[in-house]
């Protein structure tokens, strides 16, 4: 059990019958009245979030949050297959449960599988990958000062803008949380 004053960004706590991530809180301690913790919610299944205010001695039970690191094998339609390298154990998770997790991620890389209760909820990808360009239109010389960028689709077959003078066959290292690119490999 974790009480509201004890909130911290990150946490998960059951509530309602459904389990909720604290994305924000704060403490606030008006002139006049009681004090009480403002926070923002998401809840993990659904996506979605809610603002509540709670008093700092309510109590919720804090949820347990599996993550489980396993390889992504291959995608046949709407699933996706996974494989715990410790157990050798196999699971398929349709195309709603995914979301863009996979966007930049390929065959064969390591992912962490997010389950509460043994429901998978979620996919994370690696914070960075390294991908080759497949397809950009070629930079001109002396295009470079103007700090413009130009679409290039990788090898996963995601959409990144790029700079100008990133060409095809380039190795380029992205973030996965926001898409953009980093660096050339």
């Amino acid at each position: 059990m974790i009480s509201a004053g004890d909130f911290r960004n990150g946490v998960t706590i059951e509530m309602d019958g459904s389990i909720y991530q604290i994305i924000e809180f704060q403490h606030v301690k008006p002139g006049k009245g009681a004090a009480f913790v403002r926070t923002k919610l998401k809840n993990i299944i659904s996506g979605g979030v809610v603002e509540k205010s709670f008093r700092p001695t309510e109590k919720f039970p804090t949820a347990r949050i599996d993550r489980v690191e396993m390889q992504y094998l291959y995608s046949d339609g709407d699933l996706f297959y996974f494989m715990n390298t410790e157990t050798y154990d196999q699971i398929g998770l349709n195309k709603d449960t995914i979301g863009d997790a996979l966007k930049f991620v390929k065959e064969n890389e390591m992912v962490k599988v997010c389950s509460h209760n043994g429901n998978v909820f979620a996919v994370e990808p690696p914070l960075f990958v390294e991908l080759e360009v497949t397809e950009t239109e070629p930079g001109l010389k002396g295009d470079t000062a103007t700090g413009a960028s130009k679409p290039a689709t990788v090898e996963t077959g995601a959409l990144v803008y790029v700079p100008l003078f990133v060409n095809t066959g380039d190795k380029l290292k992205i973030d996965t949380r926001t898409g953009e690119y980093l660096s050339r490999v």
